[in-house]
């Protein structure tokens, strides 16, 4: 099959649509179940690319969260630790958990309330485990090389049966030309098959320049995940796991700020204050993560007096106060930023020692080059240019 019928487009009124093959060839992908939609492929070819580059890059099974053709969440397959099972309501023993079900857990748990309704991607044939964890959640649908008999019964059953999950060939080679059209416009250029390896942050332009092999896995990730982000964006990284993604913001300190607010809620998600909360016996998922959302916001003042709100929860929570979150997020350390291109300015740096970053790598190449490391500087951190822009658009 060269060519897939879809329902409409971006939007109900954009029909017709398809996607197909213009010379002839067989499309990669399969549809296994359900009906995918113009954007869930944008989300799953997107997202397959990035879970593909980073296995081969890292070596470990891995998984990726996408909403509107960029990621909530990436991340590897390491065990989750004690906090991490808690944090992001594990019920399955650490024995039960595959490699693949470690990294979707992760992936989708780095910013739950982007991740509602996602495209998820994984970099190995699906196990039952893992289509056991994506059951329970509000997701569209999934793209793999391959599923196991028992993921496909388990996922076939959920939406009702119209969940989308599409297989992927995972020997699949694009053309080194991409095309697209925009306003009957026909635009062309070769595919970024840029590489991204340690080779890419030997440029160190800090006085610090030890990066242990735990931080340079960690600088791939970032690098790698921003390849198939909205620019502009950077990526903050820990332990293996993307934590805060700022896409698409037209101001490079909007993408750091809106990163780093996404990393120090995850983070604030590990204090006991987080972890100690009873909700209600029932509540679903997606509620409780709007209810932490809003415990760890100044809006917690205004709902904290409402008996309506209150009863999302077993026991009234103590006030989480801005002194006691700011002294919780200063335990955070060792994060790694990438940035798609360069900062223009040291107030990057500035914010992103904030959420604990300790490790940069970003393109380099603007005028205030001798700002922004003499900021990395002052924080002791390692700044490594990649002399490599990213943008993806």
């Amino acid at each position: 099959m060269n060519e897939l019928e879809l329902k409409y487009g971006c939007n109900p009124n954009q029909k017709p649509a398809r996607v197909y093959m213009e010379n002839g060839q067989e499309l990669p992908i399969t549809v296994v179940n359900g009906r995918p939609g113009y954007i869930n492929l944008l989300d799953a070819l997107n997202s397959w690319q990035l879970v593909k580059e980073l296995k081969e890059a890292i070596g470990v099974p891995c998984a990726a969260s996408f909403k509107h053709v960029s990621p909530a969440g990436v991340a590897i397959g390491t065990p989750l630790t004690d906090v991490e099972r808690q944090m992001y309501f594990v019920k399955k023993s650490p024995e039960e958990l595959t490699p693949l079900a470690n990294a979707y857990i992760k992936a989708r748990g780095s910013d739950r309330m982007s991740s509602y309704g996602d495209f998820c991607a994984m970099s190995e044939v699906v196990d039952a485990v893992t289509a056991d964890l994506i059951r329970i959640e509000v997701s569209d649908g999934i793209i793999a090389p391959g599923y196991t008999d028992e993921a496909i019964a388990i996922l076939k059953k959920k939406k009702k049966g119209n969940y989308c999950v599409l297989q992927i060939d995972p020997d699949y080679v694009p053309d080194p030309i991409e095309k697209k059209q925009v306003y009957g416009i026909t635009f062309e250029q070769g595919r970024n098959n840029a590489k991204i390896t340690a080779d890419l942050f030997k440029d160190i332009v800090s006085v610090n320049k030890e990066i242990p092999d735990h931080i340079m896995n960690d600088l791939i990730l970032s690098m790698i995940t921003l390849k198939y982000t909205q620019s502009n964006s950077v990526c903050y990284v820990k332990n293996g796991q993307a934590i805060g993604i700022g896409a698409g913001q037209q101001s490079r300190i909007h993408c750091t700020r809106l990163a780093g607010d996404k990393a120090d809620k995850w983070y604030l998600r590990q204090a006991p204050q987080v972890l100690n909360l009873k909700f209600r016996k029932g509540l679903h998922r997606a509620d409780r993560d709007n209810a932490i959302d809003v415990y760890l916001s100044k809006d917690w003042a205004d709902v904290n007096g409402d008996d309506n709100w209150m009863n999302t929860f077993e026991e009234r929570p103590e006030v989480f106060t801005e002194e006691a979150q700011r002294a919780w997020l200063n335990g955070n350390t060792d994060v790694v930023l990438g940035s798609d291109a360069f900062f223009p300015f040291g107030d990057n740096v500035e914010r992103a020692h904030r959420s604990g970053v300790k490790y940069i790598g970003e393109a380099g190449g603007s005028i205030r080059d001798d700002n922004v490391i003499e900021t990395a500087d002052k924080y002791n951190m390692v700044l490594a240019f990649t002399n490599l822009r990213l943008f993806h658009h």
